[in-house]
């Protein structure tokens, strides 16, 4: 029995650009923009020296699909594929342009930190208002506080408003509030990657538990390994569109299969057009293999690589640092490493990493970068900017099955062998 059914679901919403002007702007001007417009999916007003041009974006278009009861759903795809407008059209926390879903049962969805959440309520009375707005009464409520309040684990802070709480304690406690007021169907985005290891591992067996009840899961994440384990079904989002919808294991290998196949280098010479905001804009980031060999035509284990990244600075006397993550395809982070903090005035600003060979394991890669202002505040985060894949090379081995482990160092971990005569 479907328990959700999506039907040609289209979002749409409306950018304004601004940009000023100079000189009178007269009703003839006005006039002839809004007739150039017609035809057109943006179009411009001038008013008082001001452009300003609405830009049409479709955040999902033409998604459909049907889940059945007790079905685990994984939703994949890159930043801003439509995964979390997709979630709250779903929720009914916003409508669809076009289309329409339907749903048979109780929902309960964990999209933001502290979604549901007022600020100044303690944390006990936040489980009550939750599983009031969740459609629960009282006495089953009470019937699962102490379950709650165990799983959030926040027994200590209970009768603390939560505006107090970290960001962490908000996710805690508000997915033991969302599974444990047993919803008939479970809506989970990325918001698990806030909590601890541990957390994220009690959730996950929560998730499974929540499936073989008979209850329906829909789970968001970049993390293909958690995606694998946890759902039978996937939806492969890209760019607002669904590109494939069936088995986990199909959808991933599709997904990572497309991914992969990313240049090793991309520029923006136009800074209007280029990712960031009015402080940072990226100029470039490049993968520059150094080729072991005249023979080697692509990236393998041996290879060592420079990541060069340049971007765009407008504000001047900052102390900026980056912090570059690279991340393997199923999500999980290899390495993290930042720069220093330093100051610098506008202007472009380039920085360089070097990955030593016989470092990295063989598989696919993405790189992800933050530019920080002062140590702690995130000017811009440019999330999987880059994707690039190592391939194997053995040499001296008469094994070839996967090798182990993220990463496959060779003269760090050499060590020498000792032989013992226990026979004589």
């Amino acid at each position: 029995m479907s328990v959700i059914q999506a039907e040609s679901l289209s979002k749409r919403y409306l950018i304004d650009h601004k940009k000023k002007t100079t000189g009178s702007v007269g009703y003839r001007d006005v006039l002839m923009h809004y007739l150039k417009s017609l035809s057109s999916s943006k179009y411009r007003k001038e008013i008082a020296g001001e452009i300003t041009t609405k830009e049409e974006f479709w955040a999902l278009k033409d998604v459909s699909f049907e889940i059945e009861a007790g079905d685990r759903m994984g939703i994949i795809g890159s930043n801003g594929a439509g995964k979390s407008t997709l979630l709250k059209v779903l929720s009914r926390i916003t409508e669809p342009t076009h289309g329409k879903v339907t749903l048979k049962g109780r929902v309960a969805s964990l999209l933001e930190v502290g979604t549901g959440f007022h600020p100044e309520l303690t944390g006990r009375e936040n489980v009550y208002l939750n599983g009031a707005i969740l459609g629960m009464k009282k006495s089953e409520i009470t019937k699962q506080f102490d379950e709650i309040v165990a799983f959030g684990g926040i027994e200590k802070f209970l009768d603390t408003p939560v505006k107090r709480y970290s960001s962490g304690m908000y996710v805690r406690l508000g997915f033991a509030i969302a599974a444990h007021l047993e919803p008939e169907i479970l809506i989970v985005d990325e918001v698990l990657a806030v909590g601890d290891a541990e957390f994220q591992k009690k959730s996950i067996g929560k998730m499974e538990d929540v499936s073989k009840s008979g209850r329906t899961l829909i789970f968001v994440s970049h993390n293909m390994t958690a995606v694998q384990g946890l759902c039978n079904k996937s939806i492969f989002m890209q760019k607002g569109r669904m590109i494939e919808y069936g088995d986990t294991s199909h959808v991933i290998g599709s997904y990572m299969s497309k991914i992969s196949k990313t240049a090793l280098e991309q520029h923006w010479e136009n800074p209007k057009l280029a990712p960031g905001n009015e402080m940072v804009r990226l100029k470039s980031i490049s993968i520059l293999p150094k080729f072991v060999s005249d023979e080697q035509t692509g990236i393998d284990v041996r290879t060592p690589i420079k990541i060069k990244i340049e971007f765009y600075n407008y504000l001047p006397k900052a102390a900026l640092n980056l912090s570059l993550h690279l991340n393997s395809m199923t999500g999980e982070t290899i390495f993290n490493v930042g720069t220093k903090s330093t100051p610098f005035e506008a202007g472009i600003i380039s920085a360089e990493l070097n990955v030593p060979g016989n470092f990295l394991n063989d598989g696919s890669y993405s790189v992800s970068l933050m530019i920080v202002k002062d140590t702690s505040t995130v000017l811009h985060e440019f999330p999987e900017l880059i994707i690039f894949d190592v391939e194997d090379y053995r040499e001296g081995t008469g094994w070839y099955g996967k090798w182990p482990g993220a990463i496959r160092p060779t003269e760090l971990l050499k060590f020498p062998i000792q032989h013992i005569d226990i026979l004589s």
